[in-house]
């Protein structure tokens, strides 16, 4: 299983767990000499990713806008979450809410956040923040989406 760079991690180790009682699809990650057991995902998009991670056994956490309380995203996850208040942010501005993000990540007991496809997955500063929060971002380092964000640098790599 090929991941990203999370926390800026290096020589990471992706293991399946030797436990025959414990789902054969959880994950360890040896990052910095400790092991952290990854089983549970927050995805912050509606589309197929989050459906996805639950089908490989992944504990999903689903957030969404009061405009999509009824989707199947948020009916497929373990667990739901409102983004904001009603009328708090636009259907597609609560997608884009990272600190409120990470703050429902934390509140649930969360050590992944996969940001989507969308603008979030460009945002560097968010993916700084699941970091700073103790959380893995699936996906890039921070450096590499500022790096392609410049068009200049992402020609150079």
């Amino acid at each position: 299983m090929s991941a990203g760079q999370p926390n800026g991690a290096e020589n990471e180790v992706f293991e399946e767990s030797g436990d025959e009682r414990q789902s054969q699809s959880i994950q360890h990650i040896r990052a910095n000499s400790s092991i952290m057991q990854l089983k549970k995902i927050l995805v912050a998009n509606r589309g197929e990713i989050p459906i996805r991670a639950h089908e490989l056994s992944l504990q999903t956490v689903a957030v969404f806008s009061y405009e999509d309380r009824l989707s199947m995203h948020r009916q497929k996850a373990d667990e739901a979450y409102v983004i904001g208040k009603r009328g708090q942010y636009t259907p597609v501005g609560a997608y884009l809410a990272g600190d409120e993000i990470i703050k429902i990540a934390l509140q649930h007991g969360v050590n992944m956040i996969h940001p989507g496809y969308g603008f979030l997955s460009e945002n560097a500063e968010f993916a700084r923040n699941v970091e700073k929060a103790g959380l893995v971002f699936v996906g890039p380092s921070p450096e590499v989406i500022d790096s392609l964000g410049d068009k200049v640098s992402a020609r150079t790599l």
